[in-house]
């Protein structure tokens, strides 16, 4: 294989591995909706980690990461920030809010991505892409207000609000976890960052005298959702971000609100609004504008 072939091949499986990261996390607001009704957020949240932990915990032993003092802090910070308060916050808002409208204000992890990316590694969009981001902010900014300004802002809905919180913090941390995943294996960084958030958010729930009452039945449900809709989600979304790069890898991670919305609607049995219509069609408008115009050097896993 010579190198052009090389380099054509990784970028087709960085964008094959956004996509199906979508398929999967789009699946998370439908199999969560039912289990926050009568699981407390922050006893899903440390079971769903601990079980991605360990899920790679066979593949990240077969690894020979060398990890150093600022690796290992940054561990910590990703760990407390995207394993630990964005869950509990996201799965406190999925309770107040609706799965349909859940799946579409979780593309707010994509702007927030690319924005902290801007401030962070300093990197520069053209015109369009700018143009992008604000198409997919308005198409957040539409489903959380509904169009209602009668009311006082205070009576926006919590649920939604706090959504929108844990992808900002989910989008501070996967700009963490680009840099992490440049200094060891992905697998090692899944592992040890689910299983420390997990850790944590566990002996919060012992602090807290927090009941274990989940039924025998939700147990496939919590399975599926920590190794699917997280673990293997988050593994396929950092590969695509070493292959593409930050901006194409979240702008096509928000195709998870087209799979959510359908999800929930035929599982769910939950309908759409004109409003909700609207904000897919302006956040796929934004997809669109970004991957079609937006030429950023690919980053290429040697």
């Amino acid at each position: 294989m010579n190198y052009s072939s090389f380099i054509n091949s990784n970028i087709i499986i960085g964008y094959a591995s956004a996509i199906v990261a979508a398929i999967l996390f789009g699946g998370v607001s439908t199999l969560g909706k039912p289990i926050v009704s009568t699981v407390d957020p922050l006893l899903l949240s440390a079971i769903v980690y601990l079980i991605a932990g360990l899920f790679f915990t066979p593949s990240a032993a077969r690894t020979s990461s060398k990890i150093t003092r600022k690796t290992f802090l940054l561990i910590i910070v990703s760990a407390v920030t995207g394993a630990a308060l964005a869950p509990i916050i996201f799965f406190q808002g999925l309770k107040m809010s609706t799965a349909a409208d859940t799946a579409l204000l979780a593309n707010g992890e994509t702007v927030f991505s690319i924005l902290f990316a801007l401030l962070i590694f300093r990197e520069r969009l053209k015109p369009v892409g700018y143009i992008a981001v604000t198409l997919i902010l308005s198409g957040v900014f539409l489903v959380t207000t509904n169009l209602d300004f009668d009311s006082s802002i205070f009576s926006l809905n919590i649920g939604n609000v706090l959504v929108i919180l844990a992808t900002c913090i989910w989008g501070f941390d996967n700009n963490i976890c680009k840099i992490i995943a440049r200094q060891i294996h992905i697998s090692k960084l899944i592992q040890l960052k689910a299983l420390i958030g997990g850790i944590l958010l566990l002996g919060t729930v012992i602090i807290l005298g927090i009941p274990f009452n989940i039924h025998s039945e939700q147990l496939i449900s919590i399975i599926l959702l920590s190794v699917f809709g997280f673990a293997i989600s988050l593994y396929l979304y950092l590969h695509s971000i070493k292959r593409i790069g930050v901006i194409k890898a979240s702008s096509l991670l928000s195709l998870s609100a087209v799979f959510g919305i359908i999800f929930a609607i035929i599982f769910l049995r939950e309908s759409i609004n004109v409003n909700q219509i609207i904000a897919i069609s302006v956040m796929i408008f934004g997809i669109h504008l970004m991957y079609t115009y937006e030429k950023k050097n690919e980053i290429i896993l040697k």
